[in-house]
C-alpha cells in the first residue's frame, strides 16, 4: 500500500467516523438514546464523566488511526479499527446527551476528573497522573503524553505496534478507572450502563492486547 493510499485511506476514515460522530449526537439529542432520569448539573458525575471520557476516548481514536497507518500487520489493524470505531460512538453519545441536558462540552478552569475527588478515585493510574507543570504530562489517568504520541507517529511496523499496545493498554486501564468512578457516582442509569459496558470491553481487550504484545515479546508499560 503506498502512502498515497494510506493518507487517503485515513482521511476517508475519518471523515467516516466524523459522521458517526454527529449520527450518535443527533440520535441521543432526539430522544432515541436519552437518558431517562432528571437533567443532571454541570457539576455533576454525570456530566463531568462525558465530559472527560469523550477527551478521553478521542486520544484513542487518533492513537488507532495513527498505527493502523504505520503498520501492515492484519490483527493489529483490525484491533484498532474496533477500538477507533467503538469509542468513536461512545463519544457521540456522551457529546449528545451534554447537548441534550443544555451543557457545555468544556468547562473553563475545571480541572479534569474532579468529579471523581468525592471517592478518592481520580490518582493517577498505570505511572500516568495529571499534567506536569512542563505540559507534557497526561491530562488525565491513562492518556499519552504529547512526546508519547509524537514518538508512536514516528515508529512502524513491528516497534509501531508494540508501542501501541503498550499505549492502549495503559489508556484503557486509566479509562476502566474513569468508568468505574461513573457506575459509582453518575445518577443516569443509561450513562452508568454505558460506563459498565466500557468497564466490560475494556478489561477483555486489554487482555487480549496483553496477548499480542507476549507474540511479539514484549510487555506492558510499567
Amino acid at each position: 500500500m503506498t502512502g498515497m493510499t494510506r493518507t487517503h485511506w485515513a482521511a476517508v476514515t475519518a471523515v467516516v467516523l466524523a459522521l458517526l460522530f454527529a449520527g450518535a449526537a443527533t440520535v441521543a439529542s432526539a430522544g432515541g438514546s436519552a437518558p431517562a432520569a432528571g437533567t443532571p448539573s454541570s457539576a455533576s458525575a454525570d456530566a463531568g464523566f462525558a465530559r472527560d471520557m469523550s477527551v478521553h476516548h478521542q486520544q484513542a481514536v487518533e492513537m488507532s488511526f495513527v498505527v493502523r497507518d504505520r503498520t501492515e500487520d492484519e490483527e493489529v489493524r483490525r484491533l484498532a479499527y474496533d477500538i477507533a470505531n467503538t469509542q468513536a460512538n461512545q463519544r457521540g453519545m456522551m457529546l449528545g446527551w451534554l447537548d441534550l441536558w443544555g451543557l457545555p462540552k468544556v468547562v473553563a478552569g475545571s480541572e479534569p476528573m474532579a468529579w471523581m475527588h468525592e471517592d478518592g478515585a481520580a490518582s493517577g493510574h498505570a505511572g500516568h497522573g495529571a499534567a506536569d507543570d512542563a505540559g507534557d504530562g497526561p491530562l488525565m489517568p491513562g492518556m499519552a503524553t504529547r512526546s508519547e504520541m509524537a514518538k508512536l507517529a514516528g515508529l512502524s511496523g513491528k516497534e509501531a505496534e508494540i508501542y501501541y499496545l503498550q499505549l492502549m493498554i495503559t489508556h484503557h486501564n486509566g479509562g476502566v478507572a474513569m468508568a468505574e468512578g461513573c457506575v459509582r457516582l453518575c445518577e443516569v442509569g443509561t450513562e452508568r450502563s454505558l460506563a459498565q459496558g466500557m468497564v466490560d470491553a475494556q478489561r477483555s481487550e486489554v487482555e487480549l492486547m496483553v496477548g499480542l504484545l507476549k507474540k511479539r515479546g514484549a510487555q506492558p508499560l510499567v
